[in-house]
């Protein structure tokens, strides 16, 4: 970190407000050399936890800075490396709260931009978005507001964006953790004034959980560098190359160290398997419903939705 960013960041954490001049002279002493260097993701926390009064500015610089740090700085791109993870998790602790401002934004744009995290850090946002919306308060990035005690337009928002990321906890669909934070959402919020979009998204969503068909995986961190590292290799060896291809042809390891589809498979099949409801997915469902021991207007009304779905007669 510069001296002149130091001595900018002493003079603003004394101060009460960080204002758009600020923030201008900010980015102008850090991305000049493209990149965020440990010392100013410290520094640039440090200002966003000190200074709670801030133009809309510093809100979109932070989440910008942080997020290019956090995706975008380590080999493979876009791979959220464990350690990146764990100093995202404790800069975000350190205060005891998230800031729905600009930490809960930057937790749900870098699920949303990066290719894969550690399952470390899709955990901690699942459970960061559910306090938020049960229990957060105050405005969010986009011009929304938290509201405690019952689920808004904009909570519903940024739930869904949360749940459908490219590197949320189920890629495309909705995993087992996330069904069970809506259902945990949805009986902690029975009675209070919801948005209309609620019922819809709660719905939708554990019917994709029990119903939807998803084959899209991303590569794991540890695979995807040893395919960037491939193609990035600029020396010549198309001896040992072609020798390897040859021996592996006939069980296709080669091609699946570059990174090729698995063999084809009869994709109609699987997707009219995933959308019945089977033996252990109605079990999940029956302990869900039961729980409280009433039958709600949202169990309702996703035991109709799956009914009509799936072509079952589902019956709790």
């Amino acid at each position: 970190m510069t001296v002149a960013m130091s001595d900018l960041a002493t003079r603003l954490k004394a101060g009460t407000t960080i204002t758009a001049d600020d923030t201008l002279a900010i980015r102008r002493i850090v991305w000049p050399d493209g990149a965020i260097d440990p010392a100013e993701a410290e520094a640039i926390f440090d200002l966003n936890s000190a200074v709670k009064s801030s133009a809309r500015e510093w809100v979109d610089f932070f989440v910008e800075a942080m997020k290019h740090y956090v995706v975008h700085q380590q080999v493979p791109v876009g791979y959220v490396d464990e350690a990146k993870a764990a100093w995202l998790i404790q800069r975000i602790d350190s205060d005891g709260k998230v800031d729905s401002l600009g930490e809960l934004e930057l937790l749900v744009e870098i699920l949303e931009d990066a290719t894969n995290a550690p399952e470390s850090l899709k955990s901690y946002a699942l459970a960061q978005i559910r306090g938020a919306v049960l229990t957060g308060s105050g405005p969010t990035r986009n011009g929304g507001t938290l509201d405690p005690g019952s689920i808004n337009a904009d909570e519903v928002a940024l739930l869904r964006r949360l749940l459908y990321a490219q590197a949320s906890d189920g890629p495309g669909s909705i995993s087992l953790a996330e069904a069970d934070m809506l259902f945990e959402i949805k009986d902690a919020t029975l009675g209070a004034v919801n948005a209309p979009e609620w019922s819809t998204f709660f719905v939708q969503a554990v019917g994709n959980h029990l119903m939807a068909h998803g084959d899209y995986r991303p590569l794991a961190r540890d695979e995807a560098a040893r395919l960037d590292a491939f193609m990035n290799d600029t020396h010549v060896h198309i001896g040992g190359f072609l020798a390897k291809m040859f021996r592996s042809a006939a069980t296709g390891d080669f091609v699946r160290e570059l990174g090729a589809p698995a063999p084809l498979v009869d994709h109609d099949a699987e997707v009219e398997a995933d959308r019945a409801i089977s033996p252990n997915e109605l079990s999940w469902l029956t302990v869900e419903v039961k729980a409280d021991a009433t039958l709600d207007p949202l169990e309702e009304a996703l035991i109709a939705f799956l009914s009509a779905e799936s072509g079952q007669k589902i019956a709790i």
